[in-house]
C-alpha cells in the first residue's frame, strides 16, 4: 500500500504484513457499541460470584441475563466441569445469578467450537433481559467492487444471513455509502423501512443505522455486523448481538481497541508466530512447512500429501521479511516434538533469497538442527542464496523445485 508521511513527504511503499485476528469478548464489542450512543442492552461484568450477584441486584430488571464470557460460539449448549449445563442462563432471581455464576467462574466451559478440555471462564457478563418480537439483519462492510463501505439489511434477521441470500436474495438489501457524504438520512430511513420498522421505530432504526456507522468510521472497522438488530414490545430498537472485524493496519492509532484483543484463548504458538509477523496454524503431521504466501504454503502442503507425507504446519513468512523472523521461525519449527523434517519453500519476489539462506543458516548452527531440512529458493538473489547455503558446510538439502522439495522431505523421513 502507498502511504504518505507524516510530515506530508510523498508515498513511500509499505508492506503488509499478515496478522491475526483481533479477539475481543463479547462484553468489549458492547461496550465500543455503547460509546457511539448504539442502543444495547445495559450490562456489567463481573469476575467474581459476589460481584456479579452485586450487578444482577443493581440491574433492577425483570429477567437477567447470566452470560459467560470465552469466544468459542456454541456457550449455550456448552457444559462446565463443575457440573453446570450451558454458558447462558435467564433468571428473574438475582440470588440465582450469584449462584449461577460460582459454578460458572473458574470452571472450563466446554463447547462445540472449544478445544476437548474447554476453557476456563474468567468472567461472566450481567445483563437485563428484553423480550424480542421482532429480529433484523444489519451489517457495514467493505465491498470491493464498490470500492468503499455498503449497507447490508434484511428483515429476516437471527439467523444465517447466507441462508436467507440463498433461499429468498430479495429480502437483502444494500445501499452504496459515500465515503465522504457518509450516511444519508434518506439512505438511513429506506433501510430502515426495508428492514420492516415502522411508525416511530422507522426513525429510530435509522438513527441506530448512522450510529452504527460512526462506530464503523471511529474504530476503523472492516465490518460490524448486527445480528439480530431486533424491536422489543416496549417500541425499542437494540443491537442484541454484534460482530465487529478491524483493520490490523490501523492498529497504530487504535492502540485502545487492540490493548483489549484477548489471547487466552489463542493457541500459544500461534500467539508467539504473530510476535514476529508469521502467520502459523499447526497440523497432525511431521513435515514442517516453511513458505511465503498463503497459496503457497497451501500448494506445499498438497504436494506433501501427494507424495504420501504429512504436514506438520502452515507457516507463512510474508514479505518484507528479515533474518531474525527466520530464525523465530525455526525455532517455532523445532519446538514441535511432531517435526521430523523441515521444508522451505521460497519463492522470492519481494523476498530476498539470500536474506532467507543467511537466515537459515545462523538458525540451524544456533538451534543446533536435528532434523532433516530441505530447501528450495527460487526468484530474487537467489544465486547469491544457492552459494550462502552450499558454502555453510551444514547438512542442507537443496531442491530444484517443489515437485522435488516434497519427494526428498518425504524422504528423509522414511530413511
Amino acid at each position: 500500500a502507498a502511504t504518505a508521511g507524516a510530515d506530508g513527504s510523498s508515498p513511500s511503499c509499505t508492506q503488509l504484513n499478515p496478522r491475526r485476528w483481533l479477539n475481543l469478548q463479547e462484553y468489549q464489542s458492547k461496550k465500543l457499541m455503547q460509546e457511539s450512543g448504539v442502543a444495547v442492552q445495559r450490562f456489567y461484568v463481573a469476575d467474581t460470584a459476589s460481584e456479579a450477584l452485586e450487578a444482577a441486584k443493581r440491574l433492577n430488571a425483570k429477567e437477567i441475563v447470566l452470560k459467560a464470557q470465552i469466544l468459542a460460539g456454541g456457550r449455550g449448549k456448552g457444559v462446565f466441569d463443575s457440573g453446570l449445563k450451558g454458558g447462558v442462563h435467564l433468571t428473574k432471581d438475582p440470588a440465582v445469578v450469584g449462584e449461577l455464576a460460582n459454578k460458572m467462574l473458574g470452571f472450563n466451559l466446554t463447547t462445540k467450537q472449544t478445544p476437548k478440555d474447554g476453557v476456563k471462564v474468567k468472567t461472566v457478563m450481567v445483563a437485563e433481559a428484553l423480550d424480542i418480537s421482532r429480529e433484523t439483519y444489519f451489517a457495514i462492510l467493505m465491498d470491493r467492487a464498490c470500492n468503499g463501505p455498503v449497507m447490508v439489511g434484511s428483515p429476516q434477521g437471527g439467523m444465517d444471513i447466507e441462508e436467507v441470500a440463498a433461499k429468498s436474495p430479495e429480502l437483502i438489501f444494500k445501499e452504496v455509502i459515500d465515503i465522504f457524504e457518509g450516511v444519508r438520512d434518506d439512505q438511513a430511513l429506506r433501510m430502515a423501512a426495508n428492514l420492516g420498522f415502522k411508525g416511530p421505530l422507522e426513525r429510530q432504526a435509522a438513527d441506530q443505522i448512522k450510529r452504527l456507522y460512526d462506530l464503523f468510521l471511529k474504530v476503523d472497522a472492516t465490518q460490524v455486523e448486527v445480528n439480530p438488530l431486533g424491536e422489543t414490545p416496549e417500541g425499542q430498537v437494540v443491537c442484541f448481538d454484534a460482530k465487529i472485524n478491524f483493520d490490523d493496519n490501523a492498529e497504530f492509532r487504535q492502540k485502545a481497541v487492540f490493548a483489549m484483543d484477548d489471547m487466552t484463548e489463542s493457541d500459544p504458538t500461534e500467539t508467539e508466530a504473530a510476535k514476529w509477523d508469521l502467520k502459523y496454524i499447526g497440523m497432525d503431521g511431521n513435515i514442517a512447512c516453511f513458505v511465503n504466501g498463503a497459496g503457497l504454503a497451501m500448494a506445499t502442503c498438497d504436494i506433501i500429501d501427494l507424495h504420501g507425507g504429512k504436514p506438520a504446519n502452515f507457516l507463512d513468512l510474508g514479505g518484507g521479511v528479515k533474518e531474525r523472523q527466520v530464525y523465530e521461525a525455526f525455532k517455532l519449527l523445532t519446538a514441535d516434538p511432531k517435526v521430523e523434517a523441515i521444508l522451505v519453500n521460497i519463492f522470492g519476489g519481494i523476498v530476498n533469497c539470500a536474506i532467507i539462506a543467511n537466515g537459515i543458516t545462523k538458525a540451524c548452527r544456533e538451534l543446533e538442527l536435528k532434523v532433516p531440512l530441505v530447501v528450495r529458493l527460487e526468484g530474487t538473489n537467489v544465486h547469491e542464496a544457492k552459494r550462502i547455503l552450499s558454502e555453510s558446510g551444514l547438512p542442507i538439502t537443496a531442491a530444484d523445485d517443489l515437485d522435488d522439495a516434497a519427494k526428498k522431505a518425504v524422504a528423509a523421513i522414511k530413511k
